[in-house]
């Protein structure tokens, strides 16, 4: 015997279909930026893309691995782990790292510099956004571990504050 629902069950019951063209932009989005997940949301809706990644891709956040060009010379220590540092800044996104506020113009910070809570120590452009990466905290900048203009993962050391 089927069942009926009346007019004020039937609005809550049902679920709208989903945009199916919002959802191809996302996983658009999530190739072009080598994001692994995506989320919005407005309202009480929220619609969320992922994919996973291959294992040669995962790594713990803050660890890149080591690519050819990486790799130590002979001779050469390898460098240090700076993820598990207690100063590191990490990276909040994936996107390109600029050191100064404009081509030509001096760094935000230098090593040595004293910075307090809250400065703004690089820039991270993602999807033609300019996001200010700022000082967690006061002290100084011992090492900066990216140049300028180059890309960054999320959870990739940016730079070590002491």
């Amino acid at each position: 015997m089927p069942v009926t629902l009346s007019a004020d069950k039937r609005e809550t019951a049902e679920r709208p279909d989903p945009d199916l063209d919002l959802i191809r932009e996302l996983a658009r989005i999530l190739s072009e930026t080598g994001l692994s997940e995506i989320e919005i949301g407005e309202g009480d809706r929220r619609i969320r893309v992922a994919r996973q990644l291959a294992f040669a891709q995962i790594a713990a956040p803050g660890v890149a691995m080591p690519g050819p060009s990486s790799l130590p010379a002979a001779g050469q220590a390898a460098p240090s782990l700076d993820a598990s540092h207690p100063g590191a800044v990490a990276s909040p996104m994936v996107g390109a790292v600029y050191t100064a506020p404009e081509p030509g113009a001096p760094p935000f910070v230098k090593v040595g510099d004293q910075v307090s809570e809250g400065q703004t120590l690089l820039i991270i452009e993602a999807m033609k956004t300019m996001n200010p990466i700022r000082a967690p905290r006061a002290g100084r900048v011992t090492r900066i571990l990216v140049e300028n203009e180059a890309p960054v993962e999320y959870g990739e050391v940016l730079l070590i504050i002491e």
